[in-house]
């Protein structure tokens, strides 16, 4: 029991050590970087880096701790720009939300219900995050700079697709919004085969 209890310690205080390093490392970014009036907003965003950390493994921890800060930044910006942060919800659960909200933007187009398209095109936009992240749910090989390097590019293409997309039917342009549908669904395509995979398959599996 005491063993236990020694190696419960010690991997927590890893986590302690690298969350410092972590919050060190983007501070000096910060400074660097950032202007004076946005140092507010750069400590809140690694208070929200810190928090999704502190439920991750310690595996998981050293392994985002050894991201680049231009990584270390990206994420905490992501963190920034979606407030609504579950406690609970795995990515699975804030992907079916997004799906749902997905499929009533392409029913709203094909009706040229400008309305409903731009108000679930800006749920896609400001999706949920869920407990911990996205860092815990990806593949761990995928936590690395040069996996996650492509997410700003896929981040461009479905958020900011999602919200061009809500301008463009709010102003009754549906055929410009159809245009950046297509932009936001490739950039989910893309982002699904980067770090998902082959849907319904296993490596528990035989290849046919």
């Amino acid at each position: 029991m005491k063993i236990r209890s020694l190696i419960r310690g010690t991997s927590m205080l890893g986590v302690a050590v690298a969350l410092a390093g972590l919050s060190s490392g983007l501070l000096s970014l910060a400074r660097a970087q950032a202007p004076a009036p946005e140092m507010a907003e750069m400590r809140r965003g690694m208070e929200l880096m810190q928090k999704q950390m502190a439920v991750m493994t310690p595996e998981l921890v050293e392994k985002a701790n050894a991201l680049s800060p231009q990584i270390k930044q990206f994420l905490m910006k992501v963190a920034l720009k979606h407030p609504r942060q579950s406690d609970h919800l795995t990515l699975r659960q804030v992907m079916q939300e997004i799906l749902a909200d997905y499929q009533a933007v392409a029913g709203a187009l094909a009706v040229e219900n400008g309305d409903l398209a731009a108000d679930a095109a800006r749920r896609i936009a400001d999706h949920r995050l869920p407990r911990g992240g996205m860092l815990p749910y990806l593949p761990i090989e995928k936590v690395s700079d040069q996996a996650l390097s492509v997410l700003p590019a896929m981040e461009e293409a479905v958020e900011a697709g999602a919200r061009r997309l809500a301008e463009a039917a709010e102003k009754g342009d549906m055929v410009t919004a159809a245009q950046h549908f297509g932009t936001m669904t490739s950039g989910c395509v893309a982002c699904h085969a980067h770090f998902r995979g082959q849907p319904g398959t296993s490596p528990r599996v035989r290849a046919r």
